[in-house]
């Protein structure tokens, strides 16, 4: 077993007034890069298993490893201020008092070693040079929050814990926001486990997905593993979808639309709404199977321009037994499409049949 690892095994009982009945029981190996998300319902647990790998938590028994130094088991606890942790909470706890600068550089005293150099790419990643002089009050909630994570940064933690850091924002905040923490996820050489119940965070940021539910791992996994089953998932609600990673190669500026290419296909484009990226970027789709219909033929004479050359892989069961979940595969890639099971006995679709996929442009969500 590599030693790059993050191991959380925890099990905790509460007795008290507002958690009555809740217990935690989680064993996990995760990776350790990239952003994991904790997915869920409010109370399932996602926050409390979140303070427990912090050291926030007692637990009744408890195992935690990163990168094979271990945090805590039956015969140690490593004191939180000590496990090289960083956290982010919901609301951007910063020092009203002090200005955003003496904010980051309270944060760099705790740093083991960060130089200066380390200090300006961070003000320059998280876009915070024209806020420097201002307190936390003249600071919007998305720019508090960029503060907020800057602050966890200069610590240079191990793990970054990020529990619903968007909550608090409004819509426009969170559009806001989003962008930074993409860039965080390319440049950041550290694991963030991110907890939310926002399944378009999830599609956007996460590379690794735990869904809970009632205290326990319902399922894990590489994130297009569980996300196209998350509805069938402990009775999830949200549409089943996939995500695809893109590279924009083209742009129609008289109808305001781009074009991307799928990352592991060689010609399988779509045209989607203009974002104002810049050509040669690379881009992260969602596709909802909803969204996704499905025709034995090429029609020409379709208000749907994009029309995908793809074959049955599989099909799977929907909570509506009228319909049925049909995945496709593009060279390399899947994606799901939702069928009325009537449709797919009206078009004789088995597996290995050759099908169009028909996705609408303003589907797309990226």
């Amino acid at each position: 077993m590599t030693d790059s690892y993050i191991q959380a095994c925890f099990k905790l009982a509460f007795a008290g007034e507002h958690k009555q009945g809740f217990k935690l029981d989680v064993d996990l190996q995760l990776p350790s890069k990239g952003i994991i998300a904790l997915f869920g319902h409010s109370g399932s647990g996602k926050t409390t298993l979140l303070r427990c790998i912090a050291g926030l938590q007692p637990s009744d028994q408890g195992l935690m490893q990163v990168n094979g130094k271990v945090w805590q088991d039956k015969n140690f606890n490593l004191p939180t201020h000590k496990r090289g942790l960083a956290y982010v909470f919901q609301e951007s706890s910063l020092l009203p008092h002090l200005s955003v600068k003496a904010n980051l550089h309270y944060a760099l005293k705790r740093a083991k070693q960060c130089s200066t150099q380390s200090l300006a790419q961070i003000i320059e990643m998280m876009s915070l040079s024209d806020l420097l002089n201002h307190t936390p009050g003249q600071l919007s909630g998305g720019e508090r929050q960029r503060v907020a994570i800057a602050r966890a940064l200069l610590t240079e933690p191990t793990l970054l814990l990020m529990d619903e850091p968007l909550a608090s924002l409004d819509l426009t905040r969170k559009q806001e926001i989003l962008p930074y923490l993409e860039k965080l996820k390319h440049s950041a050489n550290v694991a963030i486990i991110y907890v939310t119940h926002d399944i378009n965070e999830v599609a956007r940021l996460a590379d690794y997905l735990v869904v809970m539910e009632q205290g326990k791992v319902v399922v894990t996994g590489e994130l297009n593993q569980v996300l196209p089953h998350i509805s069938t998932l402990a009775g999830l609600s949200e549409d089943v979808s996939v995500v695809l990673d893109t590279k924009l190669v083209a742009r129609d500026p008289h109808w305001n639309l781009i074009q991307v290419k799928l990352k592991h296909s060689s010609d399988v484009c779509l045209w989607l709404r203009d974002s104002g990226e810049a050509i040669g970027n690379t881009m992260r789709i969602r596709l909802q199977a909803k969204d996704v219909s499905i025709s034995l033929s090429d029609h020409h004479d379709s208000s749907i321009i994009n029309r995908l050359a793809a074959t049955v892989k599989a099909f799977q069961p929907d909570q509506d037994k009228a319909m049925v979940l049909v995945e496709l595969r593009l060279d390399d890639c899947i994606i799901m499409a939702r069928i009325t099971q009537r449709s797919r006995e009206h078009l004789q679709l088995r597996e290995g049949s050759q099908v169009w996929a028909q996705i609408k442009s303003v589907a797309i969500v990226n």
